[in-house]
């Protein structure tokens, strides 16, 4: 047991590739927490795609014991958070759980659009903020500049901002001194009805569902009977310990500290995220306040290339949703693609870092249909549906006005590059609605339809800037606007898996790069085959791909006219005949290949 006074719970914040997990991984080797032969880089990040992508997506926790210049013996629980806009849900969880944070930029690049929407995070959860400036080994660091830079755009006082070089290790022994004498230690009774708040769940093939806990009051023991307050589920507590990285079995955990708990729980389903565990009996009254649930923005359907894996396919679906408290999925079906999964995510990474793990994981080729977002429909009698897929659009006659989720993007981006911010942005129906400098940086607002954002927003944004702009964005709600549901029609039969929502204005435009693409996509048949967008009943763009003609005239040689006409015309009507009840084959490739779209 820890005496609370002695104990320090914080979390690492800072924009992607600012040297989080790289600090975690500092402050991990400088306090002998994990030998020196078990050292490896971003120690935290466990999975395949972390390591690949240089990204963290899961917040880890790992406990540090460190022996203070003051004589003292401190310990101190890191949440390592993710840094990426789609993981944003992750961080506010893993704030909670906490009393302060290490605000860590990179010296050379200074805030950036993510060291803002995570620090407003910790602001908001009361947390004491020590600003880290990292990277100081490298020649083009300028920590006046950027500490000046943090006061003006962030209002925090950076006067005293640790200098750190999370690579080479300077600065690591005056970081963990500032976590001790500048963060404040929890606050806990450990004579009151225990109140644990659960701050992540996952499943474990061995052990079943681990849950992650912040004790705020109370004790909690091996053998102990727990209820979760908000489904009323009942467990007894199979073994409690703490991570250094490593599981370590612990007999108890008191206030302020951070472990996990194994109780034969089967589905992380009965675990919900921001519940609060409480004892059987003699139990808290009240609950600690929750988080509030993510609320998916980016939907699209996940289909197997093979129908015969689509068990599978659930099975690993099922799998990952236990994993991900963030991740929702119910079953569709399509007329094209058969039995499959239409799925929520919280932005594009996510969608990709998902279907990335279900192929590897897994080992199941998936289809995706287009990233869709959710609108609001409004019908003329009242009623308000929520559209999840254009393909399920009932009839325009009935639907008084359509609205479509709108966000506020927050970019930030070197001078030079701001015209083709700008014009980027207005091409995406964006309004703009501020434009500040934070040095020679441009800060730019815009109230943008996530509908534009969701294909590839991201990468425009990035090739426009090469590279320099960041991004971030929040939803700000619905507002109503012109938007028709565009489908594409081969053969005369429509392909729902390609329809999508587009503003009225746009249609045609869309509606001819689509039919064009499927031209050059789909193969030539015995037929000729109509390539049409539509709008209702209107058809907006059409292209023909011509027929694989056989050349039946060759046996004529000489002779009447008359004869050749009367070979072409049985041809004519032998394809016209075959037109009729042929089938046109689409491959895969074609789907994701027409939804890319290159202005």
């Amino acid at each position: 047991m820890t005496e609370l006074s002695k104990i320090r719970n914080f979390s690492i914040v800072a924009h992607i590739d600012h040297g989080k997990s790289t600090l975690a991984d500092r402050l991990i080797q400088s306090t002998g927490t994990v030998q020196d032969r078990d050292m490896k880089e971003q120690l935290l990040d466990a999975m395949d795609i972390e390591r690949e992508r240089g990204i963290t997506i899961k917040a880890n926790t790992v406990r540090i014991d460190y022996l203070a210049d003051d004589g003292e013996r401190y310990v101190l629980n890191l949440i390592d958070t993710p840094g990426h806009v789609d993981f944003a849900y992750e961080v506010s969880r893993s704030m909670r759980a906490v009393e302060g944070s290490l605000l860590v930029v990179d010296s050379t690049q200074g805030v950036e659009a993510q060291t803002l929407a995570n620090v407003y995070q910790a602001i908001d959860a009361d947390h004491e903020i020590v600003p880290v400036l990292n990277k100081i080994d490298l020649p083009a660091s300028e920590c006046d500049r950027v500490a000046e830079q943090i006061e003006d755009v962030i209002g925090i006082d950076a006067s005293d901002a640790i200098r750190v070089s999370a690579k080479t290790g300077i600065g690591i022994k005056e970081t963990l001194e500032a976590i001790v004498t500048r963060l404040p230690a929890p606050t806990g009774d450990r004579d009151a009805p225990l109140r644990a708040m659960l701050v992540d769940s996952w499943y474990d093939a061995y052990l079943g569902v681990i849950v992650l806990v912040r004790i705020m009051d109370g004790v909690l023991k091996k053998n102990d009977q727990i209820k979760m307050m908000q489904t009323g589920a009942r467990y007894g507590v199979d073994r409690i310990g703490v991570f250094r990285p490593a599981m370590q079995v612990v007999e108890e955990l008191g206030p302020g500290e951070i472990g996990f708990i194994t109780a034969s729980i089967k589905q992380v389903r009965d675990t919900k995220v921001g519940d609060t565990i409480t004892h059987d009996r003699k139990g808290a009254e009240t609950a600690l306040p929750g988080f509030k649930p993510s609320v998916p923005v980016v939907f699209c359907g996940l289909f197997p290339v093979d129908s015969s894996e689509f068990e599978d396919l659930r099975d690993a679906i099922e799998k990952l949703a236990l994993n991900d408290a963030s991740f929702s999925y119910e079953m569709e079906t399509s007329a094209a693609l058969g039995f499959g999964f239409r799925c929520g995510f919280l932005g594009l990474l996510h969608l990709e870092v998902i279907r990335d793990r279900i192929e590897r994981e897994y080992n199941i080729d998936l289809i995706t249909t287009a990233p869709s977002v959710v609108y609001h429909l409004f019908m003329k009698d009242g009623e308000m549906l929520e559209l999840h897929n254009p393909a399920d659009m009932p009839d325009l006659s009935k639907v008084d006005h359509l609205e479509e989720p709108r966000i506020k993007a927050t970019i930030l981006v070197p001078d030079d590059y701001l015209g083709d911010v700008l014009k980027l942005c207005q091409d995406r129906r964006g309004i703009q609605m501020d434009l500040s400098y934070a040095g020679s940086r441009a800060m730019v607002v815009y109230d943008l339809p996530l509908n534009e954002v969701v294909f590839d927003f991201y990468d425009r944004l990035k090739s426009v800037t090469k590279g320099y702009a960041s991004f971030d964005y929040q939803m700000i709600g619905y507002r109503e606007d012109n938007l028709v549901k565009m489908s594409v029609l081969v053969n005369d039969e429509p392909v729902d898996a390609l329809s999508t929502m587009v503003h009225r204005d746009r249609a045609e435009q869309r509606g001819r790069a689509m039919c064009e693409k499927l031209k050059d996509l789909i193969p030539r048949h015995m037929f000729k085959i109509p390539i049409q967008a539509a709008i209702g009943g209107k058809v907006i763009a059409r292209e023909t791909l011509s027929a694989l003609r056989k050349d039946v005239t060759a046996k004529c040689y000489g002779g009447d006219a008359t004869r050749k006409r009367k070979l072409l015309d049985k041809q004519k009507a032998g394809k016209k005949k075959m037109r009729q009840f042929g089938r046109v084959e689409i491959p895969q490739e074609a789907f994701i290949s027409a939804l890319k779209m290159d202005d």
